[in-house]
Order: C-alpha cells, then structure tokens, then sequence
C-alpha cells in the first residue's frame, strides 16, 4: 500500500468507498449478505481506509462496516476510518448527537476523519466547526475535513478550523476535472489539503477509444489507468467502491502501475 502522510496521519492512496453498501438513501437489509461479502474481501485483501457516511443507507452503511470489522479481527489502530455528517444536521448539538450516533452504529471509540457531506444553504459554518473542533478536543475525531466544498468555502472552513483541515472530498477523475478548473486542487496542493476523489472510475466515463486503447496498450483496465493517474499526483487520495473481489484487487494493483510523463500528458488531455 502506498500512503498519503499528512498532518500525523498516515492515508492510503487507494481506500474503500461506502455508498451503496447496505443500501442507496435508506437501509436495504436483502443487500446485507452481499455488502458484508464485499467488505469482508476487501478488509482481506488490505484496504484499510473505509469512507462511510451516515447519509448511506441511513447509518446501516455504519452499521455493516463496523460489524465487517469486528468480525476480521483487525486491530483498530491498524485502520483509518471516515465518516460524515448530514447537512440538515449542521447546528452544533445535532452535529454533537450524529457523530455520537454514528460511533454507536459503527462500535467505534472515535473516527480517524469526520466530514461535513454537502454543505448546507445558509450555513453558519463556525458554529457548525464550533462543534466538530469541540469533538475534536473530546478525541472522538482525530482529524475534520469537508465534502463538496468549491473554493470560498474551503478557505472559510480551514479559517474556522482549530486543526489543519486534512482533505476536502469532491468528485474528480480523468473525464471530470471540474475540481481543477475552479481552483480546489491545486488550493489542497499548496495548502497541504487531501484532495479525496469520489466517483473517481464511474463506467460510463471510461468507454473512450482513446483511453480503452491506452489500457490495452499497458495489459490493463482503464479503470486501473484512472486510479493510476489520481495516485501519481501529489495529495490526491481515491476511494473506489466495488463489490466485486476480482475488481477490489485490481484497484489496489492500480498503485503499481507506473505512468510515464508521456503517458501522464496523454492521460492529462484526454479530459
């Protein structure tokens, strides 16, 4: 595994994305058996980043990824573990009560991250921090970050923060560069801020001539190349979700492919 070492914590490259496991907005118990599967794989074949939400199928999302891991037996310090708040619950005691709720459903003492999901239209953003820099010096969140968040808003974030914002978690992929026009990565990049990218090998973005004869070309998936190009940069984490075990493996086999500056501007324009 290869490792993002950022304000005393040390990220994996490649981690394990929740959405979808135990359902999509609400819990879907017929899902369980086949979620518990694909993190059972995943815990065994070394992923140890799992990005979870309670948005994700109403805290059962949680709920699954804890049970996976007690039943592993992995040792929790061994683990980074993320989380995120809701944003109807963005005032300080429902934030306070979501991230209580959230370390009961996963049977954890504290999460390595706690995001803010998506900010919320007329947010009081201190306040809101008031509360995650609050659980912050209880130790029930070792590090904050935020989700969504364009520019203006991350620099307020990280003014209001009274520890080093570490990632800021926004779609971004070879097609899908809009994190870099508005001016986020490369602000994470100077400001030493993760860049966590979501939807980062989306199907249907990856059906190009161009980039299907690139993979090819290097005995390959395109999405290997995808999570390949994301890992080359600097700051830059991703977190795929599959459940399938075959495709788990090849995305964290991602992290050995090596791309030439050739490639890379090859990759760079086919956005």
């Amino acid at each position: 595994m290869i490792f993002e070492t950022i304000h005393n914590a040390r990220v994996p490259k490649i981690g394990f994305g929740c959405w979808t496991i135990g359902g999509e907005s609400t819990a879907n118990p017929a899902e369980d058996a086949r979620s518990l599967a694909a993190l059972r794989s995943a815990l065994e074949l070394g992923y140890t980043h799992f990005d979870t939400a309670e948005y994700y199928a109403a805290g059962h999302s949680e709920e699954l990824v804890g049970r996976a891991i007690r039943e592993s037996g992995a040792a929790r310090e061994a683990l980074f573990i993320t989380s995120k708040v809701s944003p109807s619950h963005l005032g300080y005691d429902a934030l306070l009560r979501s991230c209580e709720n959230s370390l009961r459903r996963l049977g954890m003492e504290y999460l390595d991250l706690y995001l803010i999901h998506w900010p919320a239209h007329l947010m009081n953003l201190p306040e809101t921090f008031r509360a995650l820099n609050q659980l912050v010096r209880e130790g029930k969140v070792l590090h904050l970050g935020v989700s969504n968040f364009n520019l203006n808003l991350l620099k307020e974030a990280r003014d209001v923060s009274e520890t080093p914002l570490l990632t800021n978690q926004v779609p971004y992929s070879i097609p899908d560069r809009s994190y870099v026009k508005n001016g986020v990565l490369g602000y994470c990049q100077a400001n030493d801020i993760l860049l966590t990218a979501y939807s980062p090998v989306k199907s249907r973005f990856f059906k190009g001539k161009k980039l299907a004869d690139f993979a090819r070309a290097r005995g390959v998936t395109t999405f290997q190349v995808g999570l390949a190009w994301l890992a080359r940069q600097s700051r830059v984490i991703a977190i795929p979700t599959s459940f399938n075990p075959q495709h788990q493996a090849e995305n964290l086999a991602a992290l050995n492919l090596e791309l030439s500056e050739e490639e890379l501007a090859l990759l760079n324009s086919l956005a």
